[in-house]
């Protein structure tokens, strides 16, 4: 039986795999047509399968009996990022002679003595080197009894293409700009395909000596929500077991089609929750598979992490696109919305616009920059209220959600200017890392669960807290003025109807200098809007000014 794959390239005969047969046909056209392409993408996106793919579909019978033969060379250059020039050569003159004899072995070829002579012999020492080896290389892949025939249509493919040292890319890249320019029907190779995270305008060289045109860069996106269904339907149709509609359009939700999220979701609820295969999939399943994706240690989410600490602007960035309404321009040309999208963390939204990629990556980095500890845990809960959360539940099991909030919003006053404390918080975001904290512990100690829902850009952030099979909705922004928070409660009540809920929570953190808590309730749409005003900034009193924060 096949799997979903979360740990390497993935195949049709150990996986549920996803036909990306368009996306192929294009690689395969510019490859025919002897371009010069960058395939970039963020890491676990699938580039690593997409080009294996590629290079079986090189191989196969039918474009090679079709015009021309083609003979694809692998290299990596995952380990070559610390090397010297003298070394970066050396090892290349090892590899390639390998990968050469690679290709040789899978078509049951023999090397003619000519060429067995140049493999154990490149004479690779620099870039100068290396063309020479490449011209070589054509005549001598054609057996001597058939000298006559076309020689074949080298095509490079160099995976982890980023690996390159810094000292050797200029002239890497002049020696293939040359072969490009030798002309079309002569030149080895033929086609080169470069994989890597970054795109051709991030990488670090001199733009003049590109031997790529702009429109041979060529993205792998995400999967579409067909292409979601078409794999979780391999699997139904395999084992039997469906998963309900409304469960994969919330998977293609949550993940925003990210291939390592889609099958990592997927595996948990195949393999890990024990789920009776005679079962259909549903959505209290989906819901505990949310919660243990949401909390496990894995690669994806440990780079994600690892990526948005490398620079403290990224912090503001991602918090502003995420909970305020000053929309962020996508811009490649911007170093931080650059560095952000080759890390696969946000993406360019229908309106031009930054968005975060999706709700599970929101919720991840919100919990990775609040404070473990902010030193306001005890506030809490007020000194005449319940001993512990467990006291916002009722007798039938209901989370009292509206006395939750008035409490929260009590507690941000009875801290008052110590919230602007918290340390290693911006204050302009504290207001919402209190929140999520707050929450995180309530639903800790009732055992409930907590995400985010989309959308997860233009200013609204929508937190859902489920117990007992109820969701409670909060929606939270960031206070602009009185017509925008009026029309914020509108898409709200749009959003409970969709959900099937009559009752839901509008969070506004207000940070003016001067403002008063609000709380409010409006019937909208049948749906009952419970709001709530939360001033932020508030005056240090006089004798504590001058004390250093906790």
């Amino acid at each position: 039986m096949r799997h979903f794959g979360t740990h390497g390239p993935v195949n049709t005969i150990d996986n549920y795999v996803v036909a990306r047969t368009e996306r192929l046909d294009d690689f395969i056209k510019r490859i025919k047509l002897g371009r010069y392409i960058v395939l970039f993408a963020p890491r676990q996106t699938g580039k690593t399968t997409f080009f294996q793919d590629a290079i079986t579909a090189l191989e196969a019978p039918a474009l090679q009996a079709e015009d021309a033969d083609y003979f694809p060379i692998q290299l990596n250059f995952q380990e070559y990022a610390n090397l010297a020039p003298d070394a970066f050569y050396t090892t290349l003159a090892e590899e390639l002679p390998q990968a050469i004899n690679r290709t040789l072995q899978e078509r049951g070829e023999l090397p003619a003595p000519q060429l067995e002579n140049l493999l154990e012999n490149p004479g690779i020492t620099d870039n100068i080197a290396m063309r020479r080896f490449f011209e070589k290389l054509p005549t001598l892949l054609v057996a001597e009894e058939i000298a006559a025939a076309s020689p074949p249509r080298v095509v490079l493919i160099i995976d982890e293409f980023d690996g390159i040292p810094q000292t050797v890319l200029s002239g890497f890249l002049n020696t293939l700009r040359r072969i490009y320019l030798s002309g079309r029907e002569i030149r080895c190779p033929y086609s080169v395909g470069i994989i890597g995270v970054k795109s051709i305008t991030q990488l670090n060289y001199d733009r003049s000596i590109s031997p790529f045109n702009i429109q041979d860069e060529f993205t792998l996106p995400n999967f579409t929500l067909d292409q979601v269904q078409e794999l979780l339907a391999q699997y139904t149709e395999e084992v039997g077991q469906p998963f309900a509609p409304d469960v994969v359009e919330k998977l293609y939700q949550q993940t925003a089609g990210q291939p390592f999220l889609v099958n990592r979701f997927a595996q948990i609820l195949t393999e890990e929750l024990d789920i009776p295969k005679t079962e259909t999939i549903l959505m209290q399943h989906f819901l505990a598979a949310q919660a243990r994706l949401l909390t496990e240690r894995n690669t994806n989410i440990e780079h994600l992490i690892t990526n948005v600490r490398r620079d403290p602007r990224f912090e503001r960035t991602l918090m502003r696109i995420a909970f305020y309404e000053s929309n962020i321009n996508f811009t490649l040309h911007n170093e931080v919305i650059s560095e952000l999208a080759t890390y696969g963390i946000i993406k360019q939204g229908e309106d031009g616009m930054c968005q975060i990629l999706n709700p599970i990556y929101l919720h991840c980095i919100i919990q990775a920059f609040k404070p473990l500890i902010n030193g306001l845990e005890d506030e809490y809960l007020p000194e005449d209220g319940p001993i512990d959360f467990t006291g916002y539940i009722t007798e039938t099991g209901q989370l009292q959600m509206h006395t939750l909030i008035e409490n929260f919003k009590d507690f941000i006053a009875r801290a008052g200017f110590r919230v602007l404390q918290v340390p290693d918080t911006p204050q302009e975001f504290v207001g919402q890392y209190l929140l999520f904290a707050y929450l995180d512990e309530f639903v800790r100690m009732v055992r409930a669960t907590m995400h985010l829902e989309v959308p997860t850009g233009r200013g609204r952030t929508d937190i859902i807290i489920g117990h007992q099979g109820r969701k409670y909705i909060i929606e939270t922004k960031v206070w602009r003025n009185e017509r925008a928070y009026e029309a914020g409660k509108q898409p709200l009540a749009a959003y409970l109807t969709l959900e099937g809920e009559r009752e839901g929570y509008y969070i506004v953190f207000d940070y003016r200098q001067k403002s008063d808590p609000r709380v409010e309730t409006d019937t909208l749409e049948g749906c009952t809007i419970r709001s709530y005003l939360i001033p932020i900034v508030q005056e240090v009193p006089s004798h504590a000014a001058t004390q250093p924060k906790a």
